[in-house]
């Protein structure tokens, strides 16, 4: 069911601390760690402690823990010191988009210059 913890996902595996994760931030409602396949210098996900499957799912469910996404994106890139200089924000909704994990996740990218459209 939609927002519970499902036991064949690897970042509720990651939340209830399962599976092990360089956490770089933690709120009532997220979970923020750096990726272990980045993309940029700065490659960090924030997932919602619930489980839903991508971010649209999210937003009609739960619109305030999706601007806690965001909201806490912002910190990241912040105490990461690539807010100033610019980063990327990104959902990845369907494996055609790149979806590899189906629990909604943000990658926050950053530190080097990137390229539009993305590829």
């Amino acid at each position: 069911m939609a927002g519970e913890p499902q036991a064949d996902c690897l970042f509720c595996k990651i939340v209830e601390g399962k599976i092990p994760a360089t956490v770089v931030r933690e709120s009532e409602t997220t979970l923020a760690f750096r990726d272990i396949n980045p993309q940029a210098p700065t490659h960090v996900l924030v997932i919602p402690k619930v489980h839903y499957p991508d971010a649209a799912s999210l937003a009609a469910a739960e619109p305030g823990v999706i601007a806690d996404i965001l909201r806490e994106a912002g910190e990241i890139a912040a105490d990461e010191k690539i807010a100033e200089h610019g980063y990327r924000v990104v959902f990845n909704t369907g494996a055609g988009a790149g979806q590899t994990v189906f629990h909604a996740h943000l990658h926050v990218l950053g530190g080097r210059g990137l390229q539009w459209p993305p590829g």
